[in-house]
Parts: structure tokens; sequence; C-alpha cells
């Protein structure tokens, strides 16, 4: 029984509370130190299905295509992130739709603070922390690039900041519907780079990436005004009030402040937008350039053939080996004979 207990501290989450409802009572949690246990599990098991999938499915792929090794890290680097983002998204969908976040947009401001979650939404972000902690020790196993590594960091770091926060803040649902458009967008850009690395006229996907990518964006923003700009500041309980979970939404009743983070959300969206914008017209510069040089060089071999062929004769033809003219006789001219 005391390794059971010991078991169930690393496998389930810690801190589950009942909470009375109109149908009886419903077994609900919250977050605690415990959960660094639990957390620190799960990134064991990330690390091996990281490595089952790169062992049973990347290098397989890897050894037939042939790839150089920067194609050869960035190929994997994309296959880990696709297996990711797919489980997520659909994971996530799941969660928001079973909960009704989607079906009442309300429920991500009502009641706030969300001290008490449910348990596949605690399960949920749990395993996101995890996900992105193992992320830290898999850049020495798979041996990546030294110029590699600082962007990758800040990718970590981004996430794992935007999840935690989501979680000890207590801003779990507004967390859930930005992950999933954020996860959406991410599937389509790593797919869209596995199908390059195969076929690298083909870029198709990239184009369906840049529709989603903006269309994820809008509604990001739409949600983020929405939320803070007119659902917390309605919250009943405005006082801060920290053991139950109420730290800040009391700030969003003052204009300025909320304001202010508006207007640094609109800022970093617009940044994220820039640096699309540039990556789309820096790709359609190299595909106009790649077009061109592909025309010139056309053109050259078409003049260059031209130049090569053989120039066709006037007059004359050859008749068993002896050049004749065109009336039958021949060309020489015929020597006078003396008188």
């Amino acid at each position: 029984q005391v390794t059971a207990k010991t078991a169930f501290l690393f496998i389930l989450p810690q801190y589950n509370v009942s909470v009375p409802t109109a149908d009886g009572e419903l077994v609900q949690y919250h977050y605690g130190l415990k959960d660094l246990v639990t957390i620190l599990f799960y990134i064991f098991i990330a690390i091996i299905l990281h490595a089952v999938v790169q062992e049973y499915a990347l290098d397989k792929i890897n050894r037939r295509l042939h790839l150089s090794k920067v194609k050869h890290s960035k190929f994997n680097e994309s296959g880990q992130l696709v297996a990711f983002h797919l489980n997520s998204v659909i994971w996530c969908l799941y969660v928001v739709v079973t909960e009704g976040y989607i079906s009442n947009p309300r429920s991500l401001w009502e009641n706030y603070p969300h001290v008490y979650l449910p348990f596949q939404v605690k399960f949920f972000y749990l395993c996101q922390l995890a996900y992105w902690l193992h992320a830290l020790p898999e850049l020495y196993f798979q041996k990546v690039r030294k110029e590699e590594i600082p962007r990758q960091l800040r990718c970590i770091a981004l996430y794992l900041v935007h999840i935690a926060g989501a979680y000890l803040l207590n801003l779990t649902r507004l967390g859930l519907i930005l992950l999933l458009l954020q996860y959406l967008a991410e599937f389509f850009f790593h797919m869209a780079r596995l199908v390059y690395f195969t076929d690298e006229n083909n870029e198709k996907l990239f184009n369906v990436w840049a529709v989603v990518f903006v269309i994820t964006r809008l509604f990001t923003l739409t949600l983020y005004i929405l939320v803070i700009g007119f659902g917390l500041p309605r919250v009943e309980t405005q006082a801060m009030d920290p053991e139950r979970g109420n730290f800040f939404s009391f700030l969003f009743n003052n204009i300025l402040f909320r304001m202010s983070v508006l207007l640094l959300v609109c800022l970093f969206q617009a940044s994220v937008m820039w640096r699309f914008i540039h990556f789309q017209l820096r790709r359609w510069r190299e595909y106009w350039n790649e077009q061109s040089s592909r025309k010139r060089v056309a053109a050259a071999t078409t003049s260059t053939k031209q130049q090569t062929k053989p120039l066709k004769r006037d007059s004359g033809y050859h008749e068993n080996g002896v050049l004749k003219a065109e009336n039958g006789t021949s060309p020489r001219t015929k020597k006078l004979k003396s008188p």
C-alpha cells in the first residue's frame, strides 16, 4: 500500500477536492508543489516517446531521403513537432468541446478565478509542461547544432511561460483556446516543412499554413480583446485575494491598465505578423529568382543548340561520294584541251 500511494503521487494529479453541485458532488483539482513530482514522471515518459518516434519513424524515413546534415536536423525537429502538435490539437479540441468552452464563450471569464479544474484540464496542463521541459535535455540527446540552440531555447521558454502562467494565474480556460489556435498553425507549418524536404518543388502546404496562420492570429487577437477588454472587468469579485486565486482581476477595473495590456498584446501580435510577412516576402523573392534563373538557363541552352546546328549547303548534292550539281552536271570546271 505504501508503494501504491507513492506510485499514485507520480502518475495521477494531486490536490483533488469534492465540490458540491446540484447533482451531487464533483471531484475537481487545484495546483500545488506535488505537481512537480507528477511533471517529473511525465518528463521521462515524454523522453521515451520521443525516442520511439525517432527510432521507428523518422530515422527510417531519413535513410531513404539521404538528407544533408542541416536538413536532417530540421526534418527530425519538424517530425517530432508534427506528432506532438497533432496529438495536442486533438486532445485540446476534445477538452474544450466537452467542457463547453467553445459553445459558451462567456465561461472563459465567468466565475473567475477558476481555481478548481476538471481532471482532464489539469492532466492536459501537466503533460504540456512535461513535454516542453523534456525538450531541454533533448537538445543534448539529439545533438542539436550550436547555432540552432538559441532559437529552440527561445521557443521552449515562450511555451513554458505562457502555459505555466495560464496554469498558475487560473486562466486555464483562456489558455486552452490559445494553445489550440497556436498548435493548429504550428502543425501545418511543420507538416509543410516535412513535405518540402521530401519534394522541394512541392510548396502547396506552405500556402495552406499561411492562410491558417493569419486566421489564427485574428482569432487570438479577438479573443484577447474579448476576455481582457470586456470579460474580466465584469467579474463580480474584483478584490485581490491570492488565497482564492484572484491575483489581478481588480486591475482590469482600471481602464489605463486594461488599455496598456491590450496595447502590449496588439504590439506582440503585430511583431509576429511582421515576421510572418517578412518570411513570405523572402520566400516569394527566392521563388521568383529561381524561376528567372531557370528561364535564363533554358534560353542559353536553346541559343547554344542553334549555334551548333550544322549549316545546310545551298547547291549540289552527294551521289555515291561524288558532289553533283543541281542539274546533274559536275560542279568542277572542265579543263580545256590544248589544240
